[in-house]
């Protein structure tokens, strides 16, 4: 009898990927700028830790809140026992208003239409187990999160199918790269439940134009499926063009009113305060649907992974006050954007690129492929694996993402202190000049070589020559 069950010992969460390999490897040695100056520094997490500050002053100014307080006087037993897994209705009617705040109030979501789960993993899952069977898949643009493969896969058994995008274009997301994945899922006798893109995207750190999201309105209402669109990064959009919510794009749609395709019914948007406040141990992630017997069953899984009531009535009074969020919003956006300009600057000092279109999210989509030695994934193992060794930085290589393209990276820099962004670049610079002068010492040496040969070689010619004169 095995000790474990198949799904517990199956090899699908992804673990074993260099994305989280790295992570291990920083937890080994992390930076430490007193106790550990030359460990590793960590850029291989989103995490936005900018705007703390923010969030610590509302606390000190309302210490009633996070004393479990209501009009001077403790609620706490109330917050301690058994909450219904619906939700505080306070709380699910502040996180919509916020969601709204955040897409400029273009749209609005309402508080019944809306599940609350322990973070955007959750989420995801919540809806691979609402939407799919067991070998059923899920289309996915390239490249994507590392950790899809774990949260839609692991545990539901629901297949990815990648849609190829590539950087001849920026990697959007084109209508022949859509039915090519559509058709490899066919060939693989897979039935497919729909589509799932993050937006802004998680590698690349860019917003989805309308022309891509209208595609992808298009593609699932003429196969009848579902479109998942992840917004965790929706608040984090620092430069134009602005981010546009899939719930903006229905709303403008004349044409899905009343073609009875019923697309609003199938089309699922997941979030979370991990991102956009910063909060990823608070784990609160929510979905929200316009189907209200997706709804009702997600809100039924709910219960496998609730938010806390605690966490529930804290966050309700911070986001309930609009003079905090719309400070919030404002300055977070404007300490993202100042911190990725820092990036982009180290980077192009070191003689490296990112992708142009970068306009949001809490990383960078660097462009590397120069400093591959060959273009192959094996070549960007090896210039990763220096990376993280010899220079000391955790960074995700491409094929991490499932990136068609070797060569490329993600890296965070929100999750540091600017003077520890600045050392990081000053090591990644090095490095750059360092392998760039034993390249160019290779080539010297390559080029003395062949000069040498010839040199020989008409030396031995010359020889030869002067032999067969002696001769005539």
């Amino acid at each position: 009898m095995k000790f474990l069950s198949t799904k517990a010992t199956c090899n699908s969460h992804g673990q074993d990927s260099s994305y989280f390999l790295g992570w291990q490897e920083y937890e080994k040695n992390p930076y430490d700028e007193v106790l550990n100056p030359e460990g590793i520094i960590q850029m291989g997490l989103a995490e936005n830790q900018l705007s703390f500050d923010l969030l610590e002053s509302w606390l000190a100014k309302n210490p009633d809140v996070a004393g479990f307080k209501s009009d001077g006087k403790s609620i706490f037993r109330e917050l301690a026992l058994f909450q219904d897994y619906h939700g505080l209705p306070s709380f699910k009617k502040a996180l919509v208003d916020f969601m709204a705040e955040i897409r400029g109030n273009k749209v609005t979501f309402d508080p019944n239409h809306i599940v609350l789960t322990a973070g955007s993993t959750s989420a995801n899952q919540t809806l691979m187990f609402c939407l799919a069977e067991l070998g059923d898949a899920f289309l996915l643009p390239t490249p994507y999160y590392p950790g899809f493969d774990r949260d839609l896969k692991w545990r539901t058994g629901v297949e990815i199918v990648p849609i190829q995008c590539t950087s001849s274009n920026n990697f959007q997301i084109t209508e022949a790269a859509l039915k090519q994945a559509y058709q490899e899922a066919k060939k693989r006798n897979l039935r497919v439940k729909g589509v799932l893109v993050t937006n802004p995207s998680n590698p690349l750190g860019t917003t989805m134009s309308r022309s891509e999201l209208n595609l992808l309105v298009d593609f699932i209402k003429d196969k009848n499926m579902h479109l998942i669109s992840d917004e965790i990064y929706s608040g984090t959009v620092y430069n134009s063009p602005g981010f546009v919510s899939i719930m903006e794009i229905l709303k403008d749609r004349n044409d899905l009113k009343d073609c009875g395709a019923n697309v609003w019914d199938r089309v699922h948007i997941v979030y979370s305060l991990s991102k956009d406040l910063g909060l990823p141990g608070f784990r609160v992630g929510a979905i929200y649907s316009e189907n209200e017997v997706v709804v009702a069953a997600a809100t039924k899984m709910s219960s496998f992974g609730l938010v806390s009531s605690q966490t529930q009535y804290l966050l309700s009074a911070m986001l309930g006050d609009k003079k905090f969020t719309k400070n919030y919003i404002s300055e977070n956006l404007k300490r993202l954007k100042r911190r990725q300009r820092n990036l982009v600057s180290g980077l192009q000092k070191a003689g490296i690129s990112c992708l142009k279109t970068n306009n949001a999210g809490l990383f960078c989509w660097v462009d590397m492929r120069h400093l591959l030695h060959s273009n192959t994934f094996e070549a960007e193992m090896e210039l990763w694996k220096k990376i993280l060794y010899e220079v000391r930085l955790n960074i995700s290589p491409g094929s991490s993402c499932h990136c068609t393209e070797p060569g490329w990276f993600r890296m965070c820099f929100a999750n540091m202190s600017e003077e520890t962004l600045n050392l990081a670049m000053k090591r990644l610079k090095t490095f750059v000049q360092e392998s760039n002068h034993d390249n160019g010492c290779t080539a010297k040496r390559v080029q003395s070589s062949r000069r040498k040969s010839l040199s020989n070689w008409v030396f031995r010619l010359s020889s030869r020559e002067h032999r067969e004169q002696e001769q005539r």
